[in-house]
């Protein structure tokens, strides 16, 4: 890879909420492809290969994925396709183009029974079909041996798309009390943290030598907000936080008490300390960040 700023960057999902926050904060880093769903849908593996090789980009950045978690138990091959047959083929070609993979995975890859906060190298155990072929992704990557950063990522929310931060605000416009659940742990983690942790990390590859770089650098590492929350505390700081004139109660309840279709962990805690140690690179803390998401225009 050249380290030059004239470099193509592939970007995938760029209607979802984190493809919609990179493609602005990786400008300046290359210049930007990114197709509508229409023309690279990660369901069609035929044409995710043809795009990439029209395309030949330096860099392929891909936060686009079937995040449906509770249909996915039943749309498994969808599912499969999508976040893990899908990330293997980009894999495989930007391997062959000599190009690197960024590539966005999730705390459900573990089963949520640790005793404090998940590292990058503790096993993984999903207990859903999402979480499964997410993990499925991460490893087809990693076997394919390419160049390639893996951020795995947790209760991302943002202005647009589908979330827990808008379904809240959404409901507490109509509602009196919301039940959320009280007995999950992580951490709310903004779109447009992703995206600008992700450009501070790929500024570094653009200015050093870029093969050893990436030898030095490949692999796994964890990317949310700083500290830890439940549902039900999510809740309270969106109706803290927002400008609803008259804001509901917010009761808590066991996740028990609202069954899913899919199981969550219990705790999806995850330490940032490894992408701290190699990029220099830590999240604010999660209340901050949604106090700046929810004040921005």
């Amino acid at each position: 890879m050249t380290a030059s700023a004239q470099r193509t960057i592939l970007l995938t999902g760029v209607n979802g909420q984190v493809g919609f926050e990179l493609a602005r904060s990786l400008q300046g880093l290359g210049t930007i492809v990114a197709p509508r769903r229409g023309e690279l849908d990660l369901s069609d593996l035929e044409q995710v290969r043809r795009v990439v090789r029209e395309v030949k980009p330096a860099l392929i950045v891909n936060p686009a994925a079937y995040t449906a978690v509770d249909k996915a138990e039943t749309d498994v091959d969808a599912a499969m396709r999508i976040n893990a047959e899908a990330p293997a083929v980009l894999a495989e070609e930007a391997k062959r183009l000599g190009a690197a993979l960024v590539h966005y995975s999730t705390d459900y890859v573990f089963d949520g029974t640790k005793d404090g906060a998940y590292v990058e190298d503790d096993a993984v155990n999903p207990i859903n079909v999402y979480g499964r072929s997410k993990l499925e992704g991460e490893q087809a990557i990693a076997a394919v041996g390419g160049a390639h950063l893996i951020f795995r990522t947790s209760w991302v929310y943002g202005t647009r798309g589908k979330n827990f931060l808008l379904t809240m605000l959404r409901l507490g416009a109509d509602r009196e009390e919301l039940s959320v659940v009280a007995n999950q742990f992580g951490a709310p983690t903004w779109s447009n943290t992703i995206a600008t942790s992700t450009a501070h990390v790929l500024a570094q590859a653009t200015a050093a030598d870029g093969e050893q770089w990436w030898r030095e650098h490949s692999g796994v590492y964890h990317l949310t907000s700083g500290g830890v929350t439940s549902w039900h505390g999510f809740a309270e700081a969106i109706f803290e936080f927002s400008d609803l004139q008259k804001k509901p109660s917010v009761k808590p309840i066991p996740a028990s008490a609202y069954p899913t279709p899919a199981s969550r962990p219990t705790n999806s805690s995850m330490s940032n300390d490894k992408l701290a140690a190699a990029f220099g690179v830590r999240a604010p803390d999660w209340r901050d960040a949604l106090q700046l998401c929810m004040a921005a225009p």
